[in-house]
């Protein structure tokens, strides 16, 4: 038997998700889904077979231990770094034959000589700063910068791209201006007689709230599994939530009133309380900041989490649950008979964003796939 603690992921979901966003940007346009942070909680390589077989073109990873992860299960599909990588790793890179950012002369000479050495064409993607202040070619150099890489042999430039800090944002003039920018960039590479094939910068706020960024090809992250990046994002496209957190009722006790709970003694009982024990905690992801705060599905009810969350376990109010009993399913995050708790609703108690909740779901809760969401 697994551990009863488990992140149950909706397969099926990802793959809804992933045909309406093709539905929305349409056939021409490539979508490149970040796989990167394990599939942001969900296990990278069944999501990425799954978006693949669901149409996808390219995966997004941010670091190449996540590519090689997706190589070594079997995955030939294109692949892309997003962020910097050191000259050190080149070889796994060349070897591997997966795709990087690229926005050095010095790291792209090093890669042009370990690619020409082994034989081999490296794709690059050129990453430009509109707005970002992170990472990227400053926008009045990036012509000559594209014009050095193409005389660099073996590589391919297949790709220039920008990224947006904003488009999850009411006020989206910033965003626009970021896509007048990147257009008037990527014309002044083609003036300077560089082709390049892709040019994209729609993450899934813009995907939803700025269809003139869609290019060439977008790269979809939260909304592939499911969540808004904020309220001011669209809604009109219909999501599914891929991931279910849930556990069982470990053990049952009833307290009179007055007695406290957890360490610190943060909750006192006001009348005879049961108590329920659940074998989850921030250890596992269940953040400490949740403690007196969020509420938890029992019996198709809502409960509250009382007292301070554990590194291991976590305490519940079941008073008011009728036959409640040891190894009762206990949801977190999901849904449960007609209730729901949305990983959004443990964002905004935490004054997080959702791909924190679910990139923090540890690696000791097994996943647990399943095919209902389409």
């Amino acid at each position: 038997m697994t551990r009863p603690t488990v992140a149950e992921i909706d397969l099926g979901a990802i793959a809804f998700n992933l045909r309406r966003i093709r539905k929305l940007v349409g056939p021409d346009v490539k979508i490149c889904p970040a796989v990167k942070a394990d599939a942001y909680g969900h296990g990278a390589a069944r999501v990425s077979h799954t978006v693949l077989d669901a149409g996808a073109e390219m995966l997004g990873v941010a670091t190449l231990e996540e590519g090689m992860e997706l190589r070594q299960a079997g995955i030939r599909a294109p692949i892309l770094i997003f962020q910097c990588v050191f000259a050190d790793q080149i070889p796994g890179i060349v070897e591997n034959d997966i795709g990087t950012m690229i926005c050095d002369r010095s790291f792209a000479a090093e890669l042009s000589r370990r690619a020409q050495a082994s034989g081999k064409r490296i794709k690059v993607h050129i990453k430009v700063d509109t707005g970002m202040g992170r990472v990227g070619v400053q926008a009045q150099e990036t012509a000559n910068f594209a014009l050095d890489l193409s005389r660099m042999p073996g590589l391919e430039i297949e790709g220039i791209f920008t990224h947006f800090p904003s488009a999850d944002e009411e006020d989206l003039s910033f965003t626009h201006q970021q896509v007048r920018d990147f257009e008037e960039i990527t014309r002044a590479v083609a003036a300077a007689g560089v082709r390049i094939p892709l040019r994209h910068a729609a993450n899934s706020a813009a995907i939803l709230n700025v269809p003139e960024s869609y290019f060439d090809m977008v790269r979809p992250g939260i909304m592939l599994y499911g969540l808004y990046d904020s309220e001011f994002v669209a809604r009109d496209v219909e999501l599914r939530q891929s991931m279910t957190l849930k556990t069982m009722l470990a053990f049952l006790k009833e307290l009179p009133p007055g007695k406290t709970v957890s360490y610190g003694r943060t909750f006192t009982t006001a009348r005879r309380t049961v108590v329920a024990t659940i074998p989850i905690g921030y250890a596992d992801g269940y953040n400490r900041l949740l403690s007196n705060r969020a509420p938890a599905l029992v019996r198709g009810r809502r409960v509250p989490v009382i007292g301070r969350i554990c590194m291991d376990q976590t305490m519940l109010d079941v008073t008011d649950v009728p036959g409640v009993s040891v190894g009762d399913e206990v949801v977190l995050y999901g849904s449960q008979g007609e209730e729901r708790i949305s990983i959004e609703e443990i964002a905004a108690l935490l004054g997080t964003i959702s791909n924190e909740v679910i990139c923090a779901v540890g690696k000791r809760v097994p996943r647990v796939y399943v095919h209902r969401g389409e």
